[in-house]
């Protein structure tokens, strides 16, 4: 194991997977204090290459089953296509590592729930790469709904469209989706009933690459999904729509990422014995609140990190990756 290094201990991270999420844990966990990128693994020689390019001392594999028997590791991150998370994280839980693995967890329930009993039987630290739960934006408007800003909450609504990446190991649903199903689960703290879903295959006959998703949240409230890689227009927005107030989150405005906008329109019961509904227009501001931003992938790596120290619970842990593998399940039964 590592050495210390102003009084911590020096954790050795692995990561399995440098293509294009991976190269940016190997950014991140190469510059990260108290800990060494001790070994990677990725199949892809070039693109081994590439994100290895100026780290001499960490040692490359073209497998990870080779990493493992060779390498004495405390933790690694598992960045590789969708359908290989289960094996890979299984293999390196049962090597009696730490896990961080990017979104989503599995492709099925029935692998969630094996990958989180090995875990719990290893004791282990088992965390989902829900970045965006570590957004300082997403985090404000979790803390402006907490306040009770929006009022009564009606609806959710997401858009995150583009032109490619089109990926071939996923389709749009669960290579888009799962960011506004996590945001949605965190921002209400509840998890949807029921889904509708609609599919389309545009650019290829063997997978979806744009969907129309609804989901249906206790207390009457209503998310709705829009994903595609088909649109000239990329968006990735998500709006909150309450009694009160109506929160926007954009990710791609990185001036105003928040803002929240109280023109309204209220309803009030007359006092009239006939229970008739009075409307009215509320007018009010628009307003961007300060958020101090960080790089939300740093902010979870190092979440993970403090988890690993501490033997903690992550945020977004074994149990909150696998809803999402849920909500992903039901909409792809609908399609």
């Amino acid at each position: 194991m590592g050495g210390r290094r102003n009084g911590a201990r020096e954790l050795r991270i692995g990561v399995v997977g440098c293509g294009h999420w991976g190269k940016n844990h190997v950014r991140i966990f190469s510059n990260m204090p108290n800990v060494m990128l001790a070994a990677a693994a990725e199949r892809m020689a070039s693109e081994r290459r590439t994100a290895l390019a100026n780290l001499l001392g960490v040692r490359q594999y073209s497998d990870v089953s080779t990493m493992l028997q060779r390498e004495h590791l405390d933790a690694v991150v598992v960045a590789t296509p969708a359908w290989t998370h289960f094996d890979v994280s299984a293999a390196c839980l049962s090597a009696g590592l730490d896990v961080l693995v990017e979104k989503p967890m599995c492709t099925t329930v029935a692998q969630c729930d094996k990958l989180m009993a090995l875990a719990r039987k290893s004791r282990r630290v088992l965390m989902v790469g829900h970045t965006f739960m570590y957004n300082p934006a997403v985090q404000k408007v979790k803390e402006l709904i907490r306040k009770g800003v929006c009022g009564k909450i009606y609806y959710i609504k997401a858009r995150r469209t583009h032109l490619g990446l089109v990926r071939e190991d996923v389709n749009a649903v669960w290579d888009l989706a799962p960011h506004d199903v996590c945001m949605f689960n965190y921002f209400l703290n509840a998890k949807p009933k029921a889904v509708q879903a609609v599919g389309g295959r545009f650019l290829s006959k063997t997978r979806e690459d744009a969907a129309f998703i609804n989901l249906q949240y206790p207390k009457g409230v209503i998310g709705n999904i829009i994903v595609s890689w088909a649109d000239s227009n990329k968006e990735r927005i998500v709006e909150i729509v309450g009694s009160k107030a109506r929160i926007l989150f954009d990710d791609l405005n990185s001036l105003e990422p928040v803002r929240i906008f109280q023109k309204g329109i209220a309803a009030h019961i007359q006092a009239d014995g006939f229970g008739e509904f009075k409307y009215a227009l509320r007018d009010g501001d628009i307003v961007s609140p300060h958020i101090k931003m960080a790089e939300p992938l740093r902010v979870m790596c190092e979440h993970f990190i403090a988890c690993v120290r501490r033997r903690s619970r992550p945020m977004s842990d074994g149990a909150q990756g696998r809803e999402v593998v849920r909500v992903l399940e039901m909409v792809g039964h609908k399609m």
